[in-house]
């Protein structure tokens, strides 16, 4: 597989150069690897307060759940997913994989975040600044390092507050910030995010390159490190497995998916996810990439106001219920949510 290599400095498009595809409007879902689900549920929805928005399966492996986590309504870009593979080993470091969520919170709300964290055991670490933001970083239960940012930009994307949340409206997640990559090439790597998928070049602070679409503003750009000298990393129980970019529909993702072609990837042909189309493909450093339709969206088969009360099944799988049903652990709702 040969990809393009950007020689010298991350090359800073043209003015111009953005206008020549349509980018993706940034992050769809991140899906991730996690320990047994009922603890999985018992932080994520419980202890961050994200709504369970889709108690389903997953489809390559449907005696295994996915668990969906969002905003009240599900919006696009709000949406963070979990296989959990409970058997796996743990996640091995290493370049190739994307190391770390980022969740967006509101400005000023690090400090209730962090009293919350504390208050039930949670590893947190150092505050910390990114590129004029405040963080602050931590490890949920099954290993995975995910950051809290203080983002203002956030404020201005679709947001739905869930009334369900132990945690209070103006301070709950509000949807992915960003994620990041460790890279064997951070040169190759870029070039592909430039030329493929139309990213821009924002800068570098300690070590990590930021690369966005569209403002760069919350849900828009990833921070990308050269880990050259590393080993491989290898998937596990906390870790990231890959990280979904947002299409406006099937027409968008055709368009995007011919540029990544052209720029080297291997898209597979479109997979229909019942609550999106996705295309997956690998970006030159091995992290793997979605392309996934805004639509039709989780509404599609519930009512908003019942969310996960129930297991939901693709229409392929409604079959196969009774035996999924008897596989998968039964789960039960934080007490605090």
């Amino acid at each position: 597989m040969r990809f393009p290599v950007n020689q010298g400095r991350m090359r800073k498009p043209s003015p111009a150069e953005p206008d020549q595809m349509k980018t993706t409007p940034g992050l769809h879902h991140i899906t991730a690897i996690s320990g047994p689900a009922q603890e999985n549920l018992d932080f994520y929805a419980g202890v961050l307060g994200m709504r369970l928005v889709k108690k389903s399966v997953n489809q390559d492996d449907p005696g295994t759940y996915h668990l969906f986590y969002a905003d009240a309504e599900g919006h696009p870009g709000t949406d963070l997913t979990f296989f959990p593979w409970a058997q796996m080993a743990p996640a091995r470091d290493g370049f190739g994989l994307s190391t770390e969520v980022s969740l967006a919170v509101p400005p000023g709300s690090l400090v209730f975040w962090s009293k919350r964290l504390q208050r039930y055991g949670v590893a947190v670490g150092a505050a910390e600044t990114r590129f004029g933001e405040h963080v602050l970083p931590l490890v949920d239960p099954h290993g995975m390092r995910v950051a809290l940012v203080e983002s203002a930009s956030s404020l201005g994307r679709p947001f739905t507050p869930w009334e369900g949340s132990p945690v209070p409206p103006e301070q709950q997640i509000r949807g992915l910030e960003s994620a990041r990559m460790a890279e064997a090439s951070v040169e190759v790597s870029a070039a592909f995010l430039q030329d493929g998928m139309g990213f821009r070049y924002l800068g570098e602070e300690n070590g990590w390159h930021r690369y966005s679409v569209g403002e760069g503003r919350s849900g828009q750009y990833v921070d990308v490190r050269d880990m050259s000298g590393a080993r491989r990393g290898a998937w596990g129980t906390g870790s990231i497995h890959h990280l979904a970019w947002r299409v406006d529909d099937d027409g968008h993702q055709a368009e995007v998916r011919q540029s990544v072609t052209a720029a080297g990837a291997h898209p597979t042909q479109v997979i229909d996810r019942f609550w999106f189309k996705s295309v997956y493909f690998k970006e030159p450093g091995g992290v793997l990439f979605e392309l996934a339709t805004d639509g039709p969206g989780f509404a599609v088969d519930e009512d908003p106001a019942h969310f996960s009360e129930t297991l939901v099944l693709p229409s392929w799988l409604e079959q196969e219920r009774a035996a999924i049903e008897a596989v998968v652990p039964k789960l039960t709702m934080p007490h605090a949510a």
